[in-house]
């Protein structure tokens, strides 16, 4: 059964255009704009020092040149580090050239700034710059060593720039996911208006008929349960809720996801989803 769409598919850039630049950096976020992406998304963690910055691993090893965890280490410690290299060293392995930066524009070159550590605040102003509505789905990570205070922190931020408290959902052009309940509980009672998410892995027993956390409307399944249990795609729908589907990178899930009606595709590949959308 295909549901009547009032609204375009939303396409969101997981961790910015991931495919093909270093995730969660400047240039991937640059990328994914570029490209046409509806919203981006980001994974945040609190540092030592109080400050929220866009990493999804609870430590650093993956993705950077040095070690250890994102919640003892300040900010100082992470703006050290590459955050870059790593991507191109996978892209490159076992291979003769020297390689490029092929995500950047034709008129840059990478800077430290595109592969640094990224703010959550320098991912904002980078939004307020970009010319156009683009809209922002965060994941709170936890467990951390921070609990309460990311949440706390998080929408101090957005408060800072006028999207914490929106009017009403449907206008908020930012959205708080996290598969920690408690999490998107603690964002709903300081603000009732901003839109939440409940990310699933796997599909428990206790929510197959549809139901979701009090007060959340937006359901964050995985690509997988989506393609073992599309019957519950369409409970969610018909309980009234949202579906975001993450993380699709495939034509095939794509097309599943569009058959299935789901309001938003979470994809490392922005702008491959976008041309089969025919946007």
């Amino acid at each position: 059964m295909t549901h009547a769409r009032q609204h375009p598919i939303q396409v969101v850039a997981h961790r910015g255009a991931s495919e093909d630049a270093p995730e969660h950096t400047l240039a991937a976020y640059r990328k994914a704009i570029e490209d046409g992406a509806d919203a981006l998304e980001c994974d945040v963690r609190l540092t030592a020092d109080g400050h929220l910055v866009c990493v999804h691993d609870r430590r650093v090893n993956r993705t950077s040149n040095g070690r250890g965890a994102v919640s003892a280490l300040e900010l100082a410690d992470l703006a050290a580090l590459d955050f870059g290299s790593w991507k191109t060293r996978e892209a490159w392995r076992g291979r003769d050239e020297e390689p490029d930066w092929e995500f950047l524009p034709a008129d840059r070159t990478a800077t430290s700034a595109d592969t640094s550590v990224l703010t959550l605040e320098r991912l904002l102003e980078l939004i307020a710059d970009a010319g156009r509505r683009v809209e922002l789905a965060v994941e709170t990570k936890h467990p951390t060593r921070w609990a309460g205070q990311v949440e706390e922190r998080l929408l101090q931020l957005l408060k800072r720039f006028g999207l914490g408290v929106p009017a009403s959902a449907d206008e908020s052009s930012v959205r708080i996911m996290s598969f920690s309940a408690r999490s998107l509980h603690r964002v709903r009672a300081a603000s009732p208006t901003l839109p939440t998410v409940y990310l699933m892995q796997f599909l428990r027993p206790r929510l197959r008929d549809g139901r979701l956390p009090a007060g959340v409307r937006i359901a964050g399944p995985s690509i997988r349960i989506v393609r073992n249990h599309p019957a519950f795609i369409e409970r969610l729908k018909q309980a009234g809720h949202q579906v975001h589907v993450w993380t699709v990178n495939e034509p095939e899930d794509v097309g599943l996801c569009l058959e299935l009606g789901v309001d938003a595709i979470i994809t490392n590949r922005p702008r491959a989803v976008l041309d089969q959308l025919g946007r």
